[in-house]
């Protein structure tokens, strides 16, 4: 059969969420949409808050993944132990609460395996390897397909892991950045691949934010704390179309929506 996978950019802020709870459901409808993953880990603006993780699955995801910022609501640390849909990256410290890894269940008894991971350039040195974490959560084969959702900050480190897992996921997209590519691709063996999603959230802004306070940093003035933008929202995602008897993506296409 063929596997309709939606992975969403980056949620930032209430206005992002609220946005996403009204669109998503209608877009899964549209695009025949049978798995979905969203990034979660702006939804509180820093961090994520347990309610929040329970509208973004209420409005139709499967799993929510995270990043950089999962700490910065520490509410949401007990809350990920109880979690299994709710990943945090896996190359975190293993003393850390929660999961980076995780197998759920797919149309027609499929197994879905959704990997977290966090990048090392300019965003977290202290993570462990994020390519040997790979291998190491591979070598389970507990999965029928596998999605890997790599949350870092150089292009070219989440270039390199999308050809270094090629053949061995189905789909390799980047979050993080929240400007989307338009790079989106089919490897040469076959995995899907975008280096970042974007977001969900407000459309004119800096990353979701009031475009003057990121332009006063850049100017060299008193840090402030970052507000959400207000107006219009977007929601910025990746389709990708599966063969789950190849294991391989056969299409993969931007789907972006605006108000």
């Amino acid at each position: 059969m063929e596997l309709n996978v939606l992975a969403v950019g980056d949620v930032v802020s209430q206005a992002g969420l609220d946005f996403l709870e009204r669109r998503l459901p209608r877009l899964k409808r549209e695009k025949g949409v049978h798995f979905t993953v969203v990034n979660g880990e702006n939804a509180a603006g820093n961090g994520l808050l347990p309610r929040q993780a329970e509208a973004i699955l209420d409005s139709g995801a499967d799993v929510v993944t995270l990043g950089n910022h999962t700490w910065g609501k520490l509410q949401i640390a007990d809350y990920l132990d109880d979690a299994p849909c709710v990943l945090r990256p896996a190359n975190f410290s293993q003393r850390l609460p929660g999961r980076g890894y995780g197998v759920f269940d797919g149309p027609r008894g499929l197994r879905i395996g959704v990997m977290n991971l966090i990048g090392r350039v300019e965003l977290n040195p202290n993570a462990e390897n994020p390519f040997t974490t790979a291998d190491r959560l591979l070598e389970q084969k507990d999965a029928d397909i596998v999605l890997v959702d790599f949350h870092a900050e150089a292009t070219s480190e989440k270039l390199a892991l999308g050809w270094y897992l090629d053949g061995r996921v189905s789909a390799v997209w980047g979050t993080h950045t929240h400007v989307p590519t338009a790079d989106v691709k089919i490897l040469p063996k076959g995995t899907g691949h975008v280096t970042d999603l974007g977001m969900t959230g407000p459309a004119n802004s800096i990353l979701g934010i009031r475009p003057e306070q990121s332009i006063n940093l850049f100017l060299g003035g008193l840090p402030q704390r970052y507000e959400a933008a207000p107006g219009r929202c977007k929601l910025e995602s990746v389709l990708f179309t599966i063969d789950t008897n190849t294991k391989q993506c056969i299409r993969a296409q931007r789907v972006d929506l605006q108000e």
